[in-house]
């Protein structure tokens, strides 16, 4: 059945056709067109000469019941495993002691205060106390902080909110000092390091300890190390004697850096071995901070007050470490009856672990860089040249000197490979001495 419409339409065409020539062929023509429309609808439908007409006619050509209605589109719905990636366990690819520590709740708490030192420090203690899970380290450290600046962070102030808050401490290690060559904060300043400025400093390390002391908490004060120049050198070592002498006062622990971080002459060296007698880069290019692989050679001597504090408190905690391969764990140890402690003979004391670096100080034949003059040669550029039509500037034709190419490669190789300084030169950037 055709709608009423489209025979509107037709009837609207038969009217425009007829009065022009040859009006029974535009007749056939149109009853032709009027046959095919109501035979095919879905064909009209789609013809685009039936909007057109539509449009100048009235109207759309079709209705909207023709238009097939719009199918949905299927979506593909993956199996929820299949989009799951697989999680590897946290403590998978990790020694035996790194997942000893990532599992083990800890119990034991060392909080570090300090600045930039303190900071290398506590960074150090996390990787060396891996033998006592059970041990925390709480990284507590401010850089560029000290005693003296009270106005950028007062340590004393917040050792108290230290020991009222929630977190248990245990032990606190402090290491600071590097950045207090300078006066304290009021209204009549004293310079470093005279009598005055000394008591205020005392003063300090005093009750700094004593805030821990009067909570039971062990403390232990770590001395300043062996400094690259002499003027911070003798500052430090004159400031490790006020420490060490006002800590031990108020029942601390001093430990002394100085030698452990000096060569066989006494000598700063920024270069020392490792626990596995590597020979790393300890000191930063400063000369006055450590390095990473510094910080975990100061932490071994650190750790060593720490577990002493550990073992005094848990004296039935199981071995660990070393301590399983002791040898009293010796299988042949049940094969024979044990002597008597009369018999016994006496167990050698054993003094502290000390570094000593085979590295020897730079010598003259280490790769320099070349002697050049400070300022070059003056060259105008806004005079006219001379003679007239010269080039002020232009490449250098002169033959590279033999040699230059691999010499580049060794002071490359010293410096950025093997870990080589460069002599200081005056009002360089590298050049950290101390300007009067």
């Amino acid at each position: 059945m055709v709608s009423s419409q489209p025979l509107s339409i037709l009837a609207s065409m038969i009217k425009f056709f007829l009065p022009m020539r040859s009006k029974s062929k535009n007749l056939l023509v149109l009853l032709a067109l009027s046959a095919l429309l109501a035979s095919a609808p879905e064909a009209f439908a789609e013809d685009p000469f039936s909007d057109f007409f539509g449009g100048l006619f009235g109207g759309s050509s079709h209705s909207s019941e023709h238009r097939a209605a719009p199918t949905s589109r299927m979506r593909r719905i993956n199996p929820r495993q299949d989009n799951r990636a697989v999680q590897k366990k946290p403590t998978e690819g990790m020694s035996p002691e790194d997942q000893a520590a990532a599992t083990t709740p800890k119990t034991y708490f060392v909080a570090v205060l300090g600045d930039a030192m303190g900071d290398t420090l506590a960074d150090g203690l996390k990787k060396v106390l891996t033998d006592k899970p059970e041990i925390g380290v709480l990284k507590l450290s401010k850089v560029d902080t000290g005693l003296t600046r009270t106005d950028a962070y007062d340590w004393v102030k917040s050792s108290k909110e230290i020991t009222l808050g929630q977190q248990k401490v245990d032990v606190a290690v402090i290491f600071l000092g590097a950045g207090d060559r300078q006066t304290f904060i009021g209204n009549d300043p004293d310079e470093p390091l005279s009598a005055h400025w000394r008591e205020l400093y005392a003063a300090k390390v005093n009750a700094l300890t004593a805030t821990f002391r009067e909570k039971k908490v062990p403390v232990i004060w770590v001395g300043l190390p062996i400094m690259k120049n002499e003027n911070f050198s003798s500052y430090a070592a004159k400031l490790n004697e006020i420490i060490k002498q006002r800590a031990t006062a108020e029942g601390a622990v001093f430990v002394d850096l100085w030698d452990a971080l000096s060569d066989e002459k006494g000598q700063y060296n920024a270069f020392g071995p490792d626990i596995k007698g590597q020979i790393v880069k300890i000191r930063a290019t400063d000369g006055i901070y450590l390095t990473p692989a510094g910080g975990v050679i100061v932490a071994h001597f650190v750790a060593g007050e720490i577990r002493k504090l550990y073992d005094a408190n848990h004296p039935n905690a199981p071995l660990t470490g070393a301590a399983l391969q002791s040898p009293t764990t010796d299988k042949t140890s049940n094969l024979a009856p044990s002597a008597s402690p009369e018999t016994q003979p006496a167990a050698p004391t054993q003094g502290p672990v000390e570094f000593r670096s085979p590295v020897q100080p730079q010598t003259s034949s280490a790769p320099t860089l070349p002697e050049r003059p400070v300022v070059g040669p003056i060259q105008s550029l806004t005079s006219p040249p001379d003679p007239p039509g010269a080039e002020l500037a232009k490449k250098s034709t002169d033959p590279i000197p033999p040699g230059a190419d691999e010499a580049a490669k060794a002071l490359a190789r010293h410096v950025f490979v093997q870990g080589g300084d460069q002599p200081i030169r005056k009002d360089r950037a590298d050049d950290y001495s101390w300007k009067p």
